[in-house]
C-alpha cells in the first residue's frame, strides 16, 4: 500500500492543561515527534485547524494514535462519524488507553473486526456522553438543592447597615441628592440599588 506512516493527535481542552502525558504515549507508540498534531481546544465540534490539517495530511493504510477516545469528540455521535470516516478512508485508529480498539489487529479477520470493533465503541462512546450528562445532572440537582435551602449562589450580597441605607434613602427620596449620588454613598451598582429600594419600599409598606 505503498508508504505508510504514524501519525499522532493529541488535545487538550484549555491553554493551562498540559499535553505532556499524551506526547509521552505518542512517543512511546512510536510515532515522530513531527507527526504529531497538537491541539489546544474545545472538542465541542471539529472545527479545529491542526484536526483538519491532520485528516488533510492522511492517505489510504495510515495509522492514527490517540490516547483516548475522548480527544475525538465530546459525544457518542460524534465518535462514531469520525471514526466511520477513518474506516471509509481505510485509515487504522489505535486508541491508546483502549487498546481493543486497534483496528490493525482486525485486519485479518474479515467482518469480525469491524463487528468487534463497533460493538466496543458503541458502549464506550454511550458511557462518555452518559457521564457526562451524569455531571450536568448532579450539578444542576445541586444548584436547586441550594436554593431551596435558600443559599446565595455567586457573589455575596454586599452588607450596608439598615441606618445608612434609610439616611441615603430619604435624601434621594427628598430630591436632597441624585440616585447617582445615592449609588455612590452606599458603592452599589444601579441593578443592586434599585433591588435594594424595592426591597426596602415593600418592608415598609
Amino acid at each position: 500500500m505503498g508508504n505508510t506512516k504514524r501519525f499522532g493527535y493529541v488535545r487538550v481542552s484549555s491553554k493551562d492543561q498540559n499535553e505532556d502525558r499524551q506526547m509521552e504515549a505518542m512517543k512511546n507508540a512510536g510515532v515522530n515527534e513531527r507527526d504529531i498534531y497538537v491541539e489546544k481546544a474545545s472538542g465541542k465540534d471539529f472545527k479545529r485547524q491542526k484536526y483538519q490539517a491532520l485528516k488533510n495530511t492522511l492517505r489510504e493504510g495510515d495509522t492514527v494514535y490517540i490516547k483516548s477516545l475522548d480527544r475525538l469528540g465530546r459525544n457518542k455521535d460524534m465518535i462514531l462519524e469520525e471514526w466511520k470516516w477513518f474506516k471509509d478512508n481505510n485509515i487504522d485508529v489505535v486508541v491508546l488507553d483502549m487498546p481493543i480498539l486497534d483496528t490493525r489487529k482486525y485486519r485479518e479477520i474479515e467482518g469480525i473486526g469491524t463487528l468487534v470493533t463497533d460493538i466496543v465503541l458503541n458502549v464506550l462512546s454511550w458511557v462518555a456522553q452518559d457521564e457526562r450528562e451524569r455531571i450536568k445532572t448532579r450539578q444542576a440537582e445541586g444548584i436547586a438543592i441550594a436554593k431551596a435551602k435558600g443559599k446565595h449562589l455567586g457573589r455575596p450580597k454586599k452588607i450596608i447597615e439598615k441606618s445608612e441605607f434609610e439616611k441615603v434613602y430619604t435624601n434621594w427620596k427628598k430630591g436632597d441628592i441624585t440616585a447617582v449620588q445615592a449609588m455612590k454613598e452606599l458603592n452599589l451598582t444601579k441593578g443592586t440599588f434599585y433591588n435594594r429600594v424595592k426591597e426596602f419600599e415593600a418592608r415598609v409598606k
